[in-house]
């Protein structure tokens, strides 16, 4: 069943178009992501989703209510993780929940809220003593102070370290099998590919497609990229001449090449017969980034 519907949204800021005809649905108990480059329209979609923003055509329903219309209704439902927020410096975690708390007709246990989010130690401590992946685990824990059926993510491991970036992606695994149904922005590939069973794909304010992250990486043909530094010269030609090989690159003695099929196999067995060994080899298949080249000619840094 979907829990959220969006119709054909349109937003814009006087001649600036951010959303451009955004159509997709989110099923219940799914992690669904929105995909794109800094500037694409994500942040503009969900923030109408959450009723933050008016959209200027177009029609979107959460949970059968409109963002609008139905403000205060909802507001009881979804949970929201901004992409940018703070606190007092001098708030202390527990006040910051039973503030929150004040704020719905049935919210969740504290005390349970902070164990399963793994704050409990933390509950006297002032907002600005938080690192950056804790000040992340309080946003979250908010969002869920409400018992919603519905979260919206926006942006939530940006300026965190890896190690803080994969124990959030932990948690909020967890707070799927609680029974949320999340709709997470981001524009890390990593974190799509890990976390979402579907995404939408966004780009200068459109959607360029959605399915399956192994869905969208399907898009690129099952590219492979092998990559090594050879213990003796390699000519190109030698390479080239494999059918399963798309293209050669070399880059301060180590060469990449791409192909598909049993290109793996072929390249293994060409250097085998010429007695050169493949230092430092890597195997990479295609992955999100390849997928979003293909299908809007640029990367997602561009």
């Amino acid at each position: 069943m979907a829990v959220v519907e969006v119709q054909n949204l349109q937003k814009r800021y006087r001649d600036t178009v951010a959303v451009r005809d955004v159509s997709f649905t989110v099923e219940e108990g799914e992690i669904f992501g929105i995909l794109g480059p800094n500037g694409a329209g994500k942040t503009t979609t969900v923030e109408c989703i959450e009723g933050l923003r008016t959209p200027d055509s177009g029609s979107i329903s959460v949970l059968g209510l409109d963002p609008r219309r139905d403000t205060d209704e909802l507001r009881q439902l979804l949970g929201v993780q901004l992409q940018e927020s703070e606190l007092p410096e001098r708030l202390k975690v527990r006040e910051a929940l039973e503030l929150y708390a004040s704020f719905y007709r049935n919210p969740a246990d504290i005390d349970e809220l902070l164990n399963d989010l793994g704050l409990t130690d933390k509950r006297d401590t002032p907002y600005q003593k938080l690192s950056g992946g804790q000040k992340q685990r309080l946003s979250i824990t908010l969002a869920l102070i409400g018992n919603p059926r519905v979260a919206v993510l926006d942006e939530l491991t940006t300026g965190l370290d890896p190690q803080a970036r994969r124990d959030t992606w932990e948690l909020i695994e967890d707070v799927r099998r609680r029974g949320v149904t999340i709709l997470l922005v981001t524009h890390f590939m990593e974190e799509a590919e890990r976390l979402c069973d579907r995404l939408a794909l966004i780009d200068s304010g459109s959607v360029v497609a959605i399915d399956t992250p192994a869905g969208l990486v399907a898009t690129v043909q099952a590219e492979h990229r092998i990559r090594f530094r050879p213990s003796e010269p390699l000519n190109d030609e030698l390479l080239t001449g494999l059918p399963e090989v798309r293209r050669v690159e070399w880059q301060q003695g180590q060469v990449t090449v791409t192909g598909t099929g049993n290109v793996v196999h072929e390249v293994t067995a060409l250097l085998a017969s010429k007695h050169i060994v493949a230092h430092e080899l890597r195997v990479e298949q295609a992955g999100l980034d390849d997928a979003f080249v293909a299908l809007t000619g640029r990367t997602i840094e561009d």
